[in-house]
C-alpha cells in the first residue's frame, strides 16, 4: 500500500469514527435530557434532524486532518505526541492537558467572535445559530467553513506542545463533553459547581446559553478568561422554561 493511499485510509477510518462518536454521544446526552426534562425537545424534530445532517458533515471535515495526522505520527514519528510516560516529568501530564485546553479556548474564543462579524455570521456561522433553542445534537453541526477553523486547532498542537497519548485522549474526551453539554437545553452540572468559585471561570451550559439568547458576548468554549479579560463576559443566562435546570442554575 502506497503512503498515499495509506493516509487516505486513514482520513477515511479517522471521519467514520468521528462521526460514530459524534452520534453515539449526543445521541446518548439527546436521551439523557429525555429522562431528565421531557418534552424540552418536543416539536424540534425537523431542527435535530438538520443538526445530525450539519454535524455528520463536519466530522468528515474534522476527521480528515486528524486522520492524516495520526497516519503520520504512527508511521513517520510526525508529531509531539509520545507514549512512553517517562519521557516527560509526571508533572508535565496534568500541565500538557491544561496547555492544550487552554490554546484551544483561546482559538475557539477569537475565530468564534470573528464569526460573529455580520458578513461572516451570514456566510457561515449563521448555520450553528439556526439551532433555537440547541439540542444535545447541536455540538458540531456547523457550515464548513467553521468547522475548518475548529479542525485545524487538535492537529496544529500535536506539532507544537508535546502531550501523552492518554492525555491526549483525556483533551478529546472534554472538547466533545463540553461541546454537547454546553448546548443541551439544560445544565447538568450541580448549582454548588455552577453559581460557585469554580463557575466563575468554567462555561457551562448555563453561561453558553446565554450566548446563544444575546448572540453577543459568552464567546469562550472552557474557561471565561478571555470574555472576562476583553469584557464580553454576559454573565449567567437561564432557561426559558421552568424546571429546565437540574442544577437550579
Amino acid at each position: 500500500m502506497t503512503p498515499t493511499i495509506a493516509a487516505i485510509g486513514s482520513a477515511v477510518a479517522m471521519t467514520l469514527i468521528v462521526g460514530l462518536r459524534y452520534l453515539a454521544t449526543s445521541g446518548f446526552f439527546a436521551w439523557l435530557t429525555g429522562k431528565v426534562q421531557p418534552g424540552l425537545y418536543a416539536k424540534l424534530d425537523n431542527q435535530m434532524k438538520r443538526e445530525i445532517y450539519w454535524s455528520l458533515l463536519s466530522a468528515g471535515i474534522y476527521g480528515i486532518p486528524a486522520g492524516v495526522v495520526a497516519w503520520g505520527w504512527q508511521n513517520l514519528g510526525w508529531t509531539q505526541i509520545y507514549t512512553d510516560i517517562g519521557s516527560y516529568p509526571f508533572w508535565y501530564i496534568p500541565l500538557s492537558v491544561l496547555l492544550y485546553l487552554f490554546a484551544h479556548d483561546t482559538w475557539f474564543y477569537w475565530t468564534h467572535r470573528w464569526m460573529h462579524e455580520p458578513r461572516l455570521f451570514r456566510i457561515a456561522h449563521a448555520v450553528h445559530h439556526e439551532s433555537r433553542p440547541p439540542t444535545a445534537w447541536a455540538a458540531m453541526s456547523f457550515h464548513p467553513w467553521e468547522a475548518l477553523t475548529g479542525a485545524i486547532v487538535i492537529p496544529a498542537l500535536v506539532f507544537l506542545i508535546p502531550i501523552h497519548v492518554g492525555a491526549l485522549g483525556f483533551v478529546l474526551f472534554v472538547m466533545t463533553l463540553m461541546g454537547i453539554t454546553n448546548h443541551m437545553g439544560w445544565e447538568m452540572f450541580p448549582r454548588a459547581i455552577v453559581h460557585g468559585p469554580l463557575g466563575q471561570w468554567l462555561i457551562t451550559a448555563t453561561h453558553h446559553q446565554k450566548h446563544h439568547d444575546a448572540y453577543k458576548g459568552n464567546y469562550g468554549l472552557y474557561f471565561r478568561f478571555w470574555d472576562r479579560l476583553c469584557g464580553t463576559d454576559l454573565g449567567l443566562g437561564n432557561f426559558s422554561r421552568a424546571g429546565r435546570s437540574a442544577s437550579g442554575g
